[in-house]
């Protein structure tokens, strides 16, 4: 069992930056780990995805060259820098974990969850 915890959002102007948080509960490093974002009646959209030991990730297109994920096993922690802020970027935002050798791109197959982190971009 893993406790996903965010942290890091919060309100800033477009083209600033954030860096979003999820700290684990317990060890990580066997874990493919992700996040995803929710807009008011939108769905879960995927962000960025990173493998279990970091060495591979990917993107979704609206946020490539802009986000970087990454991962401290040693603290079992996941990082989101978001760079270039846009005011559609909106949105709260979620971290995921599966036990897996595997980038995960589907919210489905994540099997742990954080409550989210509400970030908001004003233009």
């Amino acid at each position: 069992q893993v406790h996903l915890v965010e942290s890091g959002g919060g309100l800033v102007q477009a083209g600033g930056s954030l860096r979003l948080t999820c700290t684990a509960s317990g060890r990580t490093e066997n874990f493919a780990m992700g996040w995803f974002r929710q807009a008011p009646g939108k769905e879960r959209d995927f962000v960025a995805a990173i493998s279990k030991t970091g060495g591979r990730t990917n993107y979704g297109d609206s946020v490539k060259d802009r986000f970087t994920i990454s991962r401290d096993n040693a603290q079992n922690t996941l990082y989101l820098q978001m760079n270039s802020l846009k005011p559609e970027d909106t949105a709260v935002y979620y971290c995921a974990a599966r036990q897996s050798i595997r980038v995960i791109i589907t919210p489905r197959e994540y099997d742990y969850w954080g409550q989210g982190t509400q970030v908001s971009v004003s233009s």
